[in-house]
């Protein structure tokens, strides 16, 4: 079992994944960046750990990683502003991968996008800086030298849906159940030799286990 820091522990995702690993066995420590949602995570069995992504030092966040072996991020400014793209969905992952280094985090998930959301219409400014961020946080990662797996879903729904998913190197893009992202990945973290991968994900056909088993080398 693993010792799991989740930045984003209150998000869509983060909040489905969060139960998901205590139940697995796994030991959660849970970033939350408003004091009243500390309560809601000990009630899933997670450690609160208070603190804001933006105004963290990579120091500060190392601190608060010391005794973990894998963190999730899974944060994203979900269109507050270019700023806030910025220093989360961009500097966030960069900061995590300084302070994994410092803490001795053996492996990160980062919860990024298909990287051609949006093409075949008008999208905004703002929305190719989102992009440009995510591309952004996704190199950071595969340059670290850290074991990584980068989960790009499809344009996310809100809701748990009904752990049936598309998984590949490279898909068809669609939509996706934040609730099928996060028992996504559960599934591969309780599966440390898939490593090292990068994994488009929509709604589909194959259940959660078996879609993620398919990424099983040798």
């Amino acid at each position: 079992m693993s010792n799991i820091f989740l930045i984003g522990a209150t998000g869509g995702v983060g909040s489905r994944l969060g139960p998901k690993l205590v139940d697995a066995g796994h030991t959660v420590k849970g970033l939350h960046r408003k004091p009243d949602q500390a309560d809601g995570l000990r009630d899933q069995g997670v450690e609160p750990v208070f603190g804001n992504i933006i105004d963290m030092s990579a120091d500060d966040l190392a601190s608060a990683l010391q005794g973990c072996d894998v963190a999730v991020f899974s944060a994203g400014a979900a269109g507050s502003g270019r700023d806030k793209t910025t220093a989360i969905d961009g500097e966030g992952p960069e900061k995590l991968v300084e302070a994994a280094r410092a803490a001795g985090v053996k492996r990160i998930y980062l919860v990024s996008v298909i990287m051609d959301a949006g093409r075949g219409r008008d999208t905004s400014d703002d929305f190719e800086h989102y992009m440009a961020m995510k591309r952004r946080a996704d190199a950071a990662l595969t340059q670290s030298g850290i074991d990584y797996v980068i989960v790009r879903p499809g344009t996310l729904k809100d809701d748990d849906g009904d752990g049936k998913v598309m998984a590949g190197r490279a898909i068809t893009y669609g939509d996706v159940a934040r609730g099928n992202v996060a028992a996504t990945l559960a599934e591969l973290i309780g599966v440390p030799e898939i490593t090292n991968e990068i994994i488009e994900l929509t709604n589909g056909d194959t259940p959660v286990p078996d879609a993620v088993a398919s990424f099983k080398r040798g």
